[in-house]
């Protein structure tokens, strides 16, 4: 039952004077609400530039469309031949990951949902459901028809700002075509703060609030929001407009004896029964002026790429007049942006599920009828990591972590509270050089409470151990094509024997020799290794040498590196040190004077610095300062001499 809170006489008679509803079509934060679904058209012309639910084939322009349409072909194809399909409902979610930034305005999210069509179980039981009820009330039956103006084809909601940044104006774009055009029509665009979820095995609505089944907004004394709960939009489309849109919100009723600071209240309550603690009560801007737009389509509005499908399973391409709707609210305006009115936060969403349903009649507490299951928005996927080293040792190894569905307009920052991280702990990987806990946090956008959260244990290997530097000694020289390596070992007993490792790059090692064990002495023991590598290209290697104890366990040695300058007679390049921390020298051997080209790229591929230099025949070794300052991690030196090109990996450690 409705009841009126009291309010001054004038103000009832004039509650919707101050905010007279614009009918006409418009372009609102760069979408056209003209009840015409093509982008780069606006009222029926050719208008490059505003964006729009989907694009018509064949035309061009800047406007970009919102929904995803991959499989829209194939789906309409089936329709042709399969009837039970065109019964089926489907969604599709926004193009673009959420937050993206997009002909200059941030989109949050965007679905498009197509009903199930005929007699199904996603409509309420004859005269047992409406507005103000707890949803674990709401009566659906296994299977029931309902009047074709009151049955629900598609559904469509869009959140943008009219600019780049948090503090652009939000938008809410709503559309809805139904299957008869006959008569008024009654909807609501019901938000919900929880994850509300309808299932057609048991008929019931389950994940609603906790408030008589809804969150309700919070105040403090001052009129401050504190939290924010539910929200509906109720329309009304007479045969010729749009009417009006009523504004509401859940609220225990003792919460309109406070003013609030970001809306006023307009007069109107209803819970689910007379005296209810818990209601819908109106709401209406502070300020003066438009805050929603809306209009119905003219005849022959195209129906998008899915086609349309009527509630006789017949086929359209397009509709008739008035049988698709379109409204758009500025939730700025109305007080309800999550930024400017409630956390702040620059993530903050509006709403987590919406619930669109239609009325039997204008009354907010009228007959419920069709409804369209609640939607998900504003989910991007939880940062998932992932390793292709579990387990590693403490020295001489290096792993990388990586999430495994990384989305692009989301920022991870890297945390461990033991381990090593060697890149830079920003990106969707990093690389690290110690066993320990490597956590990721996904942030939907720059300056965001943290989205999601995951952890990785990468553990100490069983077959490895630290080896003191003291207890190897690894000494190399290099002479007229032969390396030469010599070693210590302690506790020459407990060893089975030694693998000789070389790397032209300093990163990636190659098993090159074994030395078995010399005799049976216990105390430090000598060991010597020697290699022809006259063949070897570049200018320098690396060696290292790892212990295989008798109980299989393995040490490694640290890293030299040989100069191999005199041998080399073919352009080639060496970088040194490698790893590094700043500055590093690049050793080339020329052919003939010229110019050559230097590019760095990072792990991502971008390219970070560039250079031309002047190289002479024979040995040039060139200083490449352009790393300082740079972060942490992988990055490619490329050369180019104008006939050839050579690449190395350096690792920048810090």
């Amino acid at each position: 039952m409705k009841k009126v809170v009291p309010i001054l006489a004038f103000l009832l008679l004039n509650i919707f004077e101050g905010y007279t509803q614009i009918t006409s079509p418009v372009i609102r934060a760069n979408f056209g609400v003209d009840a015409d679904m093509r982008s780069n058209f606006f009222n029926g012309f050719v208008q490059s530039g505003n964006d729009d639910w989907f694009m018509l084939p064949g035309s061009i322009g800047t406007g970009q469309f919102m929904i995803d349409t991959t499989g829209a072909a194939a789906r309409v194809a089936r329709y042709a031949t399969d009837v039970p399909f065109r019964r089926s409902s489907f969604i599709r979610m926004m193009r673009y990951p959420v937050f993206s930034v997009i002909n200059n305005r941030l989109l949050l999210d965007a679905a498009f949902v197509r009903d199930f069509h005929g007699d199904d179980s996603t409509v309420f039981a004859s005269g047992a459901s409406k507005n103000g009820d707890n949803p674990g009330d709401w009566s659906t039956p296994v299977s029931q028809g309902i009047p074709d103006k009151n049955d629900i084809l598609d559904v469509m909601v869009h959140i943008r700002r009219a600019g780049p940044n948090i503090t652009d104006s939000l938008w809410m774009m709503g559309g809805m075509s139904l299957d008869n055009t006959t008569g008024d029509r009654y909807f609501d665009f019901e938000m919900y703060q929880t994850d509300l979820t309808y299932n057609r095995s048991t008929l019931k609505f389950t994940g609603y609030g906790p408030d008589a089944g809804h969150t309700s907004w919070q105040f403090d004394a001052a009129g401050n929001i504190i939290k924010a709960g539910d929200i509906i939009f109720s329309a009304e489309y007479q045969s010729a407009s749009l009417t009006f849109i009523e504004a509401r919100i859940w609220v225990n009723q003792a919460s309109l004896s406070i003013s609030p600071v970001a809306f006023a209240w307009s007069g109107q309550f209803d819970g689910a029964s007379y005296g209810a603690t818990y209601g819908y009560a109106s709401i209406q801007p502070k300020g003066a002026g438009t805050y929603y737009t809306g209009l119905q389509c003219a005849n022959n509005t195209w129906g998008g790429p899915f086609s349309i499908i009527l509630q006789n399973d017949a086929i359209a391409t397009n509709y008739i007049a008035k049988q698709y709707v379109e409204f758009s609210v500025n939730l700025t305006k109305l007080g309800l942006d999550p930024v400017t009115s409630i956390t702040g936060d620059p993530c903050g969403m509006p709403f987590r599920r919406l619930l669109v349903k239609t009325r039997a009649s204008a009354s907010f507490t009228a007959q419920l009828k069709d409804f369209v299951a609640p939607v998900a928005m504003f989910i991007a996927p939880k940062a998932d990591i992932a390793t292709e080293t579990p387990s590693m040792c403490n020295s001489g190894s290096i792993g990388e972590i990586h999430v495994t569905n990384p989305v692009s307009t989301s920022t991870y920052q890297w945390t461990t509270p033991n381990g090593n991280i060697i890149s830079s702990p920003t990106g969707p990987s990093i690389f690290i050089d110690k066993p320990g806990t490597y956590i990721v946090t996904q942030y939907l956008m720059v300056g965001c409470t943290a989205y999601a959260r995951d952890t990785i244990q990468v553990t100490l290997s069983s077959g490895c151990f630290v080896l003191p530097a003291e207890l190897a000694d690894l000494r190399g020289t290099y002479k007229d094509g032969w390396s030469q390596l010599n070693w210590k070992a302690l506790n020459n007993q407990q060893v089975e024997q030694f693998l000789v490792q070389r790397s032209e790059d300093g990163t990636n090692f190659t098993t090159v020799g074994q030395v078995d064990k010399q005799g049976s002495s216990s105390g430090t023991v000598s060991y010597s290794f020697t290699e022809d590598i006259s063949k070897v290209n570049g200018q320098r290697v690396y060696y290292r040498v790892v212990l295989v104890s008798l109980s299989h366990a393995i040490k490694y040695s640290n890293v030299i590196s040989l100069s191999m300058a005199a041998m080399t007679h073919n352009n080639n390049i060496t970088i040194f040190p490698n790893p590094a921390r700043d500055i590093v020298q690049l050793q080339l051997a020329a052919l003939s004077n010229s110019t050559i080209k230097i590019d760095i790229f990072d792990a991502a591929g971008r390219l970070v610095a560039t250079r031309h230099t002047v190289v002479y025949r024979g040995n040039n070794v060139i200083a490449i300062e352009d790393l300082t300052g740079k972060p942490r991690g992988l990055y490619t030196i490329c050369v180019n001499t104008g006939e050839e090109s050579f690449k190395q990996k350096l690792l920048l450690i810090k």
